[in-house]
């Protein structure tokens, strides 16, 4: 089970909302992805228009956790004040931290990040801030008292799966709060990767609404990541430098 602050979770895999074919093929792939926890960008959302689209009329919200996210600022008073504005449209007191402070990689800016993050844990919010694979910004942010770390495993959309693992275990092995692989997964051997490592879950949007087909792949994504969960905590045999017998050799002839 999946625990963020006080909340508690089924499902290990977190779903991205944006750049589905169509709101129908959206809604059946959450269904299948069997998500509990659905993020957007809050500046996507027509808040206060209520006669404009919005996609999340296509969902039944009861059944979800809504997360929403910060995207778009590039400082941290404009995240500040995005989530502060999510809170009031009554969306959700839960909020991703992204501040982007470089528009070519979109890798997220760590001060800006880090000071958001402070900010928006004195205000009441759970707050999980998205990060780069740094450990002692890590650090810093559960020092803050965030209540999940989500480090890229590469650039956002990107599709390069986990480019620095290494970084990512130390983050693991260090962390008091669930960390939740964020960005850069391609397929569900990158999930599973993730989840292998010791990750407490994966958060991903591109790599099943820009897939062929997003809903098989929705429901590949969430295998994939019970398939991880369960290698992990099943344990891995280590690597060995030469083969070893699988079979038993007592009672074999000899010459």
């Amino acid at each position: 089970m999946l625990k963020i602050g006080s909340l508690s979770f089924q499902s290990r895999l977190l779903l991205g909302t944006g750049k589905y074919p169509s709101f129908e093929i959206q809604k059946e792939a959450v269904e299948v992805s069997e998500a509990e926890i659905l993020t957007f960008a809050v500046r996507r959302m027509n808040i206060f228009e209520a006669s404009q689209p919005n996609f999340l009329e296509q969902l039944d919200t009861n059944k979800y956790r809504l997360l929403p996210n910060t995207a778009g600022a590039k400082t941290a008073a404009e995240a500040v004040r995005i989530a502060k504005l999510a809170k009031a449209s009554g969306l959700c007191d839960m909020i991703k931290v992204e501040v982007i402070g470089c528009d070519k990689t979109l890798l997220p800016d760590p001060i800006e990040t880090l000071k958001a993050t402070v900010e928006l844990v004195k205000e009441g919010f759970i707050v999980l801030p998205y990060t780069s694979d740094d450990v002692v910004l890590a650090r810093k942010l559960q020092e803050a008292g965030c209540h999940a770390i989500m480090p890229g495993a590469s650039p956002i959309g990107s599709g390069q799966g986990i480019i620095n693992s290494v970084n990512l275990s130390f983050i693991i092995e260090q962390a008091v709060v669930p960390v939740i692989v964020d960005a850069g997964i391609g397929s569900p051997a990158d999930a599973a990767f993730a989840m292998e490592i010791g990750a407490d879950g994966v958060l991903l949007n591109t790599a099943v609404s820009a897939a062929k087909d997003p809903v098989k792949m929705a429901k590949a994504m969430r295998l994939a990541i019970e398939a991880g969960r369960l290698g992990y905590e099943a344990g891995r045999i280590e690597k060995k430098r030469y083969a070893a017998a699988s079979s038993p050799k007592e009672g074999m002839s000899i010459g």
